[in-house]
């Protein structure tokens, strides 16, 4: 039995969830997410919680069962409080701020390189730059589309492990590497 999926799913008050087979559709004021259930999972729409259990009791079905309730309970908790993830630039003379566009948000990265770099952010994840300390801070109810994102900005400069340069999730540890020692003898 799957110790994650047997947990039910609270849903807080203001919540709405519709579920018609196979889409599960969570929504609070303006924000909607929707996600399709498998169909060797069941799920039971109760007033405060939502209950998944399989079809039977296949491992593959006990994977899908434990897996669909992270992703449902994701679904609930972002819509009712939303995901946040901390980016950091590192790096002399790097610079990124955020701008408008069109009706979406665009942050210009200058990292380094011989041109700036606009990155174009989807709809529903929002940031906020702080250019004296160089933090992102990027916050969305997808938590699947928040991460994509966050880790779509660090490949423009991951952290090299000598200087530590580059762009970090806030608390990340870098493991530094000694650069060249010299010559040894002396001569």
């Amino acid at each position: 039995m799957s110790r994650i999926g047997k947990l039910p799913v609270p849903v807080p008050p203001g919540v709405k969830v519709d579920y018609a087979q196979p889409l599960l559709k969570v929504s609070k004021g303006p924000v909607t997410l929707t996600r399709p259930i498998h169909r060797n999972i069941t799920l039971k729409v109760e007033k405060d919680q939502l209950i998944l259990a399989p079809v039977d009791d296949s491992p593959g079905n006990k994977a899908l069962w434990g897996l669909h309730r992270t992703l449902v309970n994701n679904m609930v908790v972002g819509v009712h409080t939303g995901f946040t993830k901390v980016l950091e630039i590192v790096g002399v003379g790097w610079r990124v701020e955020a701008q408008e566009a069109k009706g979406a948000q665009i942050l210009k990265l200058s990292l380094g390189y011989s041109h700036p770099i606009d990155f174009a952010l989807p709809p529903l994840v929002k940031a906020q730059v702080d250019p004296k300390t160089l933090r992102i801070t990027l916050t969305s109810p997808d938590k699947e589309l928040l991460g994509l994102t966050a880790a779509r900005l660090r490949a423009y400069r991951k952290p090299e492990p000598y200087k530590g340069k580059g762009i970090h999730y806030l608390g990340e540890t870098i493991r530094r590497k000694v650069g060249k020692a010299g010559k040894a003898g002396g001569k």
